[in-house]
């Protein structure tokens, strides 16, 4: 509600004037943008995709993004562009898993997890043998991921679903350690954006670790300990996580060396239990499946070959392959001396280093692929929030 001033009475009308409406209006049309780009990418996943799980959500999310778009610029959106963002994440995420989920639809990655899973309950690892996989000769008999994951897989149900539950309860988690509530717009509309929203319905594995390491780093300057168990519970399954433990553990340093041991006794009992035991356990089915594989050491090639620089070099042959490796590694090291010499000292920082490095590897891992790419994308966006100040959210369908 605006209050406009005339002679001798104020005027309470429903309608913002001046600055606020100008605002809102550009507000609106930036919403009819966004959501008319996000139709766009999805109509261009639906035409192109080789993936018939990416052709399916594109063809539903292209129908969800639109009308999000002609809704915002309409009387009623304009009042509820909280309710629009809503309409457009059940139309971009929630129906496009259904509808997955219902027909036995997912990426491959589902299905090594949720079979992980049985074999950890049944065999006390998630992996196959050497001679298993000689057998197999499919590289879906592979489990490219470290023990942890495994227990997504363990539940019973879809494992997109405890994928993106975990990815969104650690996302609004870090809003609350950041900003002492839950910012549900937000939260709302990066969800639906198809950066997030297209792993979500798919099968995106890669989401929990990202989740995870945002709730770290939010956790870090004021509980070093939380942060080390939820840093060290994210690397018990991807190494994906690793780089984030040690920009963590950097900025922990950075602001107070006493909160050091904390940090570093808390991750290190977790990836102790979650990595280095089941190691010991089943040494043979963790080298050929969590090393061996990812590494393209394996009998077996990775599908993951999208035409960025580490697979074009690796593809040469034996020496392009180690060039790929040594390049990689050689990234590393530069990262690792960046964080020494010039420490992250706030959220903000510590995730964008964390993208940055995170981006080179993408782009320099032999077997890689796009979806990787995911890493840096949003911990760059959410780096952005994490170093603005709380600011409170208008009601979104009522004037005030």
């Amino acid at each position: 509600m605006a209050i406009v001033a005339q002679p001798h009475a104020v005027v309470r009308t429903g309608r913002p004037t001046g600055y606020a409406g100008l605002r809102e209006g550009a507000g609106r049309y930036a919403d009819a943008g966004v959501y008319g780009g996000f139709a766009v990418f999805a109509g261009v996943t639906a035409g192109v995709s080789g993936l018939e799980t990416h052709r399916v959500w594109g063809q539903i999310a292209a129908v969800a993004y639109g009308l999000g778009a002609l809704l915002v610029l309409l009387p009623a959106g304009r009042r509820c562009r909280g309710a629009v963002a809503g309409a457009v994440f059940a139309g971009a995420v929630l129906l496009p898993l259904a509808f997955l989920v219902g027909t036995g639809q997912a990426q491959p990655e589902v299905g090594v997890v949720e079979r992980s899973g049985q074999h950890l309950m049944e065999y006390g690892t998630p992996y196959l043998g050497p001679a298993e996989l000689a057998e197999s000769a499919d590289y879906t008999a592979y489990n490219p991921y470290l023990p942890g994951m495994a227990l997504f897989g363990a539940w019973g149900v879809d494992a997109r679903l405890v994928f993106g539950g975990v990815f969104l309860a650690a996302l609004a988690g870090a809003g609350v350690v950041l900003r002492g509530r839950v910012e549900v717009r937000p939260l709302v509309l990066s969800a639906a954006s198809p950066l997030v929203a297209l792993p979500l319905a798919v099968g995106g594995d890669d989401l929990p670790v990202i989740g995870l390491a945002c709730l770290g780093l939010a956790l870090a300057v004021r509980r070093p300990g939380a942060a080390g168990l939820v840093l060290g519970a994210a690397a018990t399954l991807k190494a994906t996580a690793w780089p984030a433990l040690a920009v963590c553990l950097v900025l922990v340093a950075a602001r107070r060396r006493t909160d050091l041991p904390v940090f570093v006794g808390a991750a290190a009992g977790v990836v102790a239990s979650g990595v280095l035991l089941p190691a010991l356990v089943d040494p043979a089915g963790m080298w050929a499946n969590a090393v061996r594989f990812p590494l393209g050491l394996a009998d077996v090639a990775s599908p993951a070959g999208s035409p960025l620089p580490g697979h074009l070099i690796a593809g040469l042959g034996p020496y392009g392959h180690a060039a790929a490796v040594a390049a990689l590694v050689g990234a590393a090291v530069a990262m690792g001396i960046w964080l020494v010499v010039r420490p992250p000292r706030s959220v903000s920082d510590a995730a964008m280093r964390l993208a940055f490095g995170l981006l080179l590897a993408a782009l320099l891992m032999p077997a890689t692929r796009w979806g990787y790419l995911v890493y840096p994308a949003l911990l760059a966006l959410w780096a952005r929030t994490a170093g603005v100040p709380h600011r409170e959210e208008a009601q979104p369908c009522a004037a005030v």
